[in-house]
């Protein structure tokens, strides 16, 4: 073992922050004998300096600035917990890659928004490299599995359940049939939501994710602003229900797969069959599944938030830095990165779901025939279920189609005089 230890400071002490510095003293001589050097936690930063974090600090240096700290001298590796894409998270970590120093992070956003320009200067900056396993799917090793272990694949599709809150309110109300908000509430007092929940349930989240992966699995630069967003919150029990009955469940799902105009990226409410990889997974659960010409598709399935989970991210790349493991941030030389195919319109074709509510008389069903038909939109299964009252709620499976022939199809079974609401879609992923 080298002899020298590697010096640590880590800026944040919230619950991965916490976890970390706990490993780190507790475990210390297991993980250190992993990595092949001594590991010293030598200096950190936090908000609060009273707050009982479970182990002592009373030998460690205190800071009150997470950029003076990056750039502290007194410290080989930087670790960035502090979260937020922009603000002291990113001037601290650009301080500590411009000081030459590797930089291990568990900031989804922070590399979704500004990962491109990290690369690039930790790149150019001798001693400088940027690590990053926490910042996705939390204790999974998605990124290692992207990077490194399918290094030699051509990876043809990244999708996956990447935010455990959506995926246990989804859970929750297909078990109880409870409403959204309601199981929302449910989420937050069991604090598996925020109090304020958008970043969530609007998807956002998940988007960062899977901009970061989309971006190691096709060796482009990373381009979160061209991923379509789409949340949970229009998600209904009679939608779920619906699913249900013919085999599916709801995922927010997100996908980014090669197609003949490039990349697509894409982040939204799914059906996939009750019984699929993905279909599956339930509560607070994350699942990766990565799809490459040598290898197939294989799947990663375990806890993507939490202490312990994340920590144990985190603990991979400190690994990797005290053992000189530090390969090109995003798989290849940042020069080599293709280049995103900015306003370039990408079709999305596949299968989808419908359901549509109509007055219960006879012919509604052939209108709505009629109006798919007219936009080149073939059925290949129908379903009335059974319902109260005039309105008659009916679920339809297309074949593959394109979703932009799906919305014009919406808009004039809309205009029927026999819809009562408007029609809902989502498409199906039957893998």
């Amino acid at each position: 073992m080298n002899k020298e230890p590697i010096r640590i400071g880590i800026a944040g002490l919230g619950t991965v922050g916490a976890a970390t510095l706990g490993f780190l003293i507790n475990e210390n001589a297991r993980i250190a004998a992993r990595a092949g050097r001594a590991l010293q936690v030598d200096a950190i930063v936090a908000r609060d300096r009273t707050k009982d974090r479970g182990v002592d600090t009373s030998d460690i240096r205190w800071f009150d600035d997470p950029v003076a700290l990056a750039k502290d001298d007194g410290i080989d590796l930087y670790i960035e917990l502090i979260g937020g894409a922009d603000g002291v998270a990113k001037a601290s970590v650009e301080a500590a890659l411009a000081a030459g120093k590797p930089v291990v992070t568990a900031n989804k956003a922070l590399l979704a928004h500004h990962g491109a320009a990290l690369a690039k200067l930790a790149e150019e900056t001798p001693g400088a490299s940027l690590h990053y396993e926490a910042a996705v799917a939390g204790g999974i090793p998605a990124v290692k599995a992207l990077r490194e272990g399918l290094a030699g694949n051509g990876v043809t599709r990244v999708s996956g359940i990447l935010n455990g809150t959506c995926n246990y309110i989804l859970t929750e109300m297909e078990s109880t049939g409870a409403a959204f908000g309601d199981v929302l509430l449910e989420a937050q007092n069991l604090g598996y939501a925020e109090a304020d929940p958008t970043a969530d349930v609007g998807g956002f989240d998940a988007a960062h994710k899977l901009a970061i992966m989309a971006a190691i699995a096709f060796g482009r630069q990373i381009d979160f602003a061209s991923v379509e967003i789409e949340g949970i919150e229009s998600i209904s029990s009679e939608d779920i229900a619906a699913a249900k009955d013919i085999g599916y469940r709801i995922r927010l799902l997100g996908m980014a797969e090669r197609t003949p105009e490039g990349v697509s990226q894409r982040l939204r409410p799914c059906l996939t069959p009750i019984a699929s990889p993905l279909g599956s997974i339930e509560g607070v659960t994350n699942a990766v599944m990565l799809e490459g010409d040598a290898i197939g598709a294989t799947v990663l399935v375990g806890p993507g938030a939490g202490g312990g989970p994340t920590a144990s991210a985190v603990l991979a790349d400190i690994v990797d830095v005290a053992r000189g493991n530090t390969p090109p941030t995003f798989g290849i030389a940042c020069n080599d990165l293709i280049q995103p195919e900015n306003g370039k319109t990408i079709r999305d074709i596949g299968a989808f779901y419908l359901r549509i509510a109509l007055e219960d008389r006879p012919g509604t069903l052939a209108e709505v025939a009629a109006a798919l038909g007219q936009e080149g939109v073939s059925i290949h299964r129908m379903h009335q279920h059974d319902h109260t009252g005039n309105a008659a709620p009916v679920t339809i499976v297309t074949h593959i189609c394109d979703l932009s022939a799906i919305e014009r199809s919406k808009t004039r079974i809309a205009a029927l005089p026999a819809s009562v609401a408007p029609p809902v879609s989502m498409r199906i992923v039957e893998s």
